[in-house]
């Protein structure tokens, strides 16, 4: 199955900057050490005010089921959802065709 890539820009409630930046490095953090069949993972703050995004990229929609139903995603999303300010909206990023 072909790589999944995608990014996800999201809106932090004002005031829960600190809360959502924290949340999100502990995620980074158990993602990095425990995922090692993952491509790329990494949280960005925009240019916007209280904007930020996440990059994620695995090699196949099995590795990304995996981190979705991880223990680290079930513990920390939650804190990380309760600081958006609506929802996130997903971009998908495909690789040309050759």
């Amino acid at each position: 199955m072909a790589r999944i890539t995608f990014v996800s820009r999201m809106t932090v409630k004002a005031g829960r900057e600190q809360d959502f930046v924290r949340a999100c490095n502990e995620l980074a953090d158990q993602v990095k050490a425990n995922e090692k069949d993952l491509i790329y993972y990494e949280f960005f703050k925009l240019r916007e005010l209280r904007r930020y995004a996440v990059l994620e990229s695995f090699p196949d929609e099995a590795v990304e089921h995996a981190h979705m139903n991880s223990p680290w995603m079930a513990r920390v999303a939650p804190a990380i959802m309760d600081c958006l300010d609506g929802s996130f909206v997903r971009e998908y990023l495909d690789p040309f065709e050759a």
